[in-house]
């Protein structure tokens, strides 16, 4: 069944806070696993699953500073791991398949936004390669550690607004572009949730894509002052424009669909402050909505068939 993107009437919002939409959730008996869980979204995702009880394992890139930002949190385990290496993605998730240890909630918010041209692995373009590809890899990795009624939880953005996945040049052979680049992989995203979640269903296993806003967090760190303050991101002394969430408040719509008993019944869905969220019928992409490309189960389907021969992995099989 394909949810259908509608609000729901959550009584969250824009404004609601991690902490906030899971107040009365106890995840004591949970363990979760945060890409890019110890910078910016993904260090307030972190600890907010902490707060409700959760065990966190934190894959990190680069593991001290992981360390260094999680020094004297309990319940939070670094490991090391690059989406942009297969090789390390699955010598990551052997090792943990190894401790015979589960996970109830992966939320992948790695990513990477607007960089220069980079190639990884056999020539892939660097923003499919790891905000898609890496993460791919590794829920099929870790396929069999995930608990019946486990949910995974795709980090998207309205970026997606930009582009439909570029089927006949993924990897822009013809020309780079690093906002289409990035637009391709956050529709990507999307779509990953929706095939993964039919995929998942008659296991129990359950996917969504969330949006969490606008925020300013290190994923700009690629986009210079000037060209922020002309995208209207922030003023000239730095500040940033209106309608922008605090992290706190950006965390809070992959938590919300990670452990929220709301969302029950509604998996695949694409989702925006705190809710499912609904088609979007212009080209703001701070009203956000979701574009239909983005949500469409035919282009799920064929992007991952495509992801599968890529990485020669489909645990679903």
């Amino acid at each position: 069944m394909i949810t259908q993107q509608h609000k729901s009437g959550t009584g969250f919002g824009a404004h609601s806070t991690a902490d906030d939409v899971l107040a009365g959730i106890d995840l004591s008996r949970n363990t979760a696993l945060v890409t890019g869980g110890y910078s910016g979204l993904g260090l307030e995702t972190t600890l907010a699953l902490i707060r409700a009880g959760a065990h966190v394992i934190v894959p990190a890139r680069r593991p001290a500073a992981a360390e260094e930002a999680l020094r004297g949190v309990p319940r939070a385990e670094v490991h090391g791991l690059d989406l942009a290496d297969l090789e390390s993605v699955r010598a990551f998730s052997a090792d943990f398949l190894d401790t015979g240890r589960t996970l109830d909630l992966i939320i992948n918010g790695a990513g990477i936004m607007a960089c220069p041209e980079t190639r990884v692995g056999p020539g892939w373009e660097a923003h499919f390669a790891v905000n898609h590809l890496g993460h791919f890899a590794l829920i099929n990795r870790l396929r069999p550690a995930l608990t019946e009624g486990a949910r995974v939880v795709s980090v998207t953005s309205s970026g997606h607004f930009l582009s439909d996945v570029r089927w006949n040049d993924l990897h822009f052979r013809d020309g780079y572009d690093r906002w289409l680049a990035y637009a391709q992989s956050k529709t990507a995203n999307a779509l990953f949730a929706v095939h993964l979640d039919t995929l998942g269903a008659d296991s129990g296993l359950h996917a969504f894509a969330v949006h969490p806003g606008s925020i300013l967090t290190p994923l700009q760190r690629h986009i210079p002052h000037h060209e922020q303050v002309a995208q209207g991101w922030i003023a000239p002394d730095g500040a940033p424009a209106a309608g922008f969430k605090t992290p706190a408040q950006g965390a809070a719509t992959a938590v919300w669909a990670a452990a929220s008993p709301l969302l029950e019944g509604h998996g695949g869905a694409y989702c925006q402050d705190c809710d499912i969220a609904k088609p979007a019928h212009t080209d703001d992409m701070l009203i956000g909505g979701v574009k239909p490309w983005a949500v469409d189960p035919d282009a799920a389907s064929r992007l991952w068939q495509l992801s599968s021969e890529l990485t020669e992995l489909d645990s679903f099989i």
